[in-house]
């Protein structure tokens, strides 16, 4: 199948100094997009350069760079606490990044779209493994609800454009994500950079206990960045909502977000236990149960993509000792 997408697009890339943005340029670049010798160019602003809450400044530097090709992996993102505690930030932060790019994209004749959603999009108690028709089939999670409202809008956005205009826009959904360039902060992390933090920290301040939140009982899939990366490449090469062949929902209707993720999943615990391990932590464990363990359950199911020829490949016990390494590697302390 030709690409559907070409060496010498104008990519640009938001986000791409964050861990997915990070690991998305990485692929891009590994497949020779961006290479001038073939006439590409890979598009990357920093905040100082475009203010991505800003509409007017997106759509001015849209029409100035004239970008053929858009990845949205810009977001406000953060854990459980951090997501209670600034649910205003979460919200019209997010709303405001993707509707900003995703209709300058469009007023500007975008070529392809491909946005970045996250599974925290499904309802709290969703069938599992979660399909993409578990959308909007039940209540969201208390403590991320406003983060995923806003991603649910920019999923519904991109497939409104599309129903109206032909807007080629397309999304992917994908689990809890972890590797190189994640966000260590104490209290604004997400749950794996979290305990290698916490184990880390243990083991330099050579303390005998840690203390864990929640039960320990919450299952979650973790998938490392780079297969994200690969995947986001992977369809927008590849993947043609309107194509025949083209994945569809339980009602034979054309899909225009799909999951990314590994097809399995570990409990909080076990995952917790597997890092002290790996980080050479031998000290005890302790569960605060006072605090909230999320959704019970969050495992994607991956059919869908898989069957466009897409599947991951680098597993946890070895993403973790990937992420750890990089982070030695770069001088990261804890």
């Amino acid at each position: 199948m030709e690409s559907l997408i070409k060496k010498n697009e104008k990519i640009f890339l938001a986000g791409a100094s964050g861990m997915v943005g990070s690991a998305i340029k990485k692929i891009l670049i590994s497949k020779s997009y961006g290479s001038k010798s073939l006439n590409g160019e890979l598009l990357m602003p920093t905040r100082k350069m475009l203010n991505l809450l800003d509409y007017e400044a997106v759509q001015n530097w849209m029409q100035e760079n004239r970008p053929t090709v858009v990845i949205i992996a810009a977001a406000k993102v953060g854990g459980i606490l951090a997501n209670s505690n600034f649910p205003a930030d979460f919200m019209m932060e997010n709303l405001k990044i993707q509707l900003n790019i995703i209709e300058a994209a469009w007023k500007c004749e975008v070529k392809r779209l491909l946005f970045l959603g996250s599974s925290c999009i499904y309802p709290k108690f969703a069938n599992q493994p979660i399909s993409e028709e578990e959308l909007l089939n039940g209540s969201l999670e208390d403590t991320n609800q406003w983060y995923a409202i806003s991603k649910i809008a920019g999923i519904k956005l991109c497939e409104a454009l599309r129903n109206q205009y032909g807007f080629d826009a397309i999304s992917l959904m994908p689990c809890n994500l972890y590797g190189p360039n994640d966000n260590y902060h104490p209290k604004n992390s997400h749950v794996l950079p979290a305990l290698i933090n916490r184990f880390k920290e243990a083991v330099n301040l050579k303390l005998k206990e840690v203390t864990c939140w929640g039960s320990g009982s919450a299952l979650r899939e973790f998938m490392y960045v780079d297969d994200l990366a690969e995947a986001a490449v992977f369809c927008l090469e590849k993947w043609d909502p309107s194509a025949q062949r083209a994945p569809k929902d339980n009602n034979g209707r054309p899909l225009t977000f799909l999951n990314v993720g590994t097809g399995s999943d570990i409990s909080i615990k076990k995952l917790a236990l597997k890092i002290a391990k790996l980080t050479n932590y031998k000290g005890e464990i302790l569960w605060d149960k006072s605090k909230p363990d999320g959704t019970p359950r969050k495992l994607l199911n991956i059919t869908k993509i898989k069957e466009l020829g897409w599947s991951p490949k680098i597993d946890l016990d070895k993403g973790i000792k990937m992420t750890l390494e990089s982070n030695l590697n770069n001088g990261l302390t804890f």
